[in-house]
C-alpha cells in the first residue's frame, strides 16, 4: 500500500529520547510520532526503548508501557484490546492496523508510529474521525422497512440470506480502510470510503430491508461512490480482513442492472 504521507506544510523533527532502564538488554526501539497544536510547535518523533522482557507482546502493550513508566503525555486512543472496538487504529511501520493486535516481533528493527494518514490530528496518535462518523452516519446504517414486525417476534432471515451478510456486518469502524485509500486522502469532503459504502452495501443486501431503491439513489453521485478506482489498500489493511472493495464493486454492479 502507499506510504504514510505527513500533513501539508508539516516538518517533523527529532524530539526527546528516552532510554530504558539500567540493566535491560532486550530493548527494541520506539519512534512515536508527537504533536500538540496548542504548543504552537511542528510535529516530532520521540524515541522510546522499551524493555521487552517487562512489556507485552503487541504494540499496544508497548504503547500503554511508554505512556505509564517513560511519558505520561502521549496520548493515543484504546479500548478493548480485543481488536473489537476499533480505537487503537494508527499506521505502525507504514500500514494502518490496530496496535491491539500488532505484534512487536512482527516488525524488524525500530518501530514507526504514526496515527493514521491524512486526517486531522488532536493530539499525538490521536486523530480526529468526525467527518469519518459522518459519512457512516449518511448511509443511513439501519434497517428501514414498510412492513410491520411481527408482534413479539424478531424479523427472522433465512439461513441462506443470513449468509449474504458475512464479510459486512463485522466491520468495527476502525477507519484503516478509509484513511489508507487515496481517492479518500484527495475526496475525503464527498467521497464516503471504504468503510461507510461497505456498511452502506451491508444494508443494501439485507433481506429485511426495503429501502434498496432508495439507497442506490442516494449513492448515485460522481464523488459518493464512483471515486474508488479499485486501488485495493481498503482491502490489503483491513485488521478485520473483509473486502470493501468488493463490496463497492456490487453495488456498481447493482446501479447498472437497475439501469439496463
Amino acid at each position: 500500500m502507499a506510504e504514510f504521507k505527513l500533513p501539508a506544510n508539516s516538518i517533523v523533527k527529532t524530539g526527546k529520547t528516552y532510554k530504558a532502564a539500567d540493566g535491560a538488554t532486550n530493548i527494541k526501539v520506539f519512534k512515536v510520532y508527537r504533536y500538540d497544536l496548542a504548543s504552537g510547535e511542528n510535529p516530532s518523533l520521540d524515541t522510546y526503548e522499551v524493555d521487552l522482557d517487562t512489556c507485552g507482546p503487541m504494540i499496544l502493550d508497548a504503547l500503554l508501557k511508554i505512556k505509564n513508566e517513560m511519558d505520561a503525555t502521549l496520548s493515543l486512543r484504546r479500548s478493548c484490546r480485543e481488536g473489537i472496538c476499533g480505537s487503537c487504529s494508527m499506521n505502525i511501520d507504514g500500514r494502518n492496523t490496530l496496535a491491539c493486535t500488532k505484534a512487536i516481533a512482527e516488525v524488524d528493527g525500530e518501530v514507526n508510529v504514526y496515527p493514521l494518514p491524512h486526517q486531522p490530528i488532536v493530539k499525538d496518535l490521536v486523530s480526529d474521525l468526525t467527518n469519518f462518523y459522518a459519512q457512516y452516519a449518511s448511509v443511513e446504517p439501519w434497517l428501514k422497512s414498510d412492513t410491520p414486525a411481527p408482534p413479539d417476534q424478531e424479523r427472522v432471515q433465512s439461513v441462506e440470506d443470513r449468509k449474504e451478510l458475512d464479510g459486512l456486518y463485522e466491520c468495527i469502524l476502525c477507519a484503516c480502510c478509509s484513511t489508507s485509500c487515496p481517492s479518500y486522502w484527495w475526496n475525503s469532503d464527498r467521497y464516503l470510503g471504504p468503510a461507510a459504502l461497505l456498511n452502506a452495501h451491508r444494508w443494501i443486501k439485507d433481506s429485511r430491508d426495503d429501502a434498496t431503491g432508495e439507497r442506490l439513489d442516494a449513492l448515485e453521485d460522481p464523488f459518493k461512490l464512483y471515486r474508488c478506482h479499485t486501488i485495493m489498500n481498503c482491502t490489503d489493511v483491513c485488521p478485520k480482513e473483509l473486502n470493501p472493495a468488493k463490496a463497492i464493486a456490487e453495488i456498481k454492479q447493482m446501479m447498472v442492472e437497475r439501469k439496463v
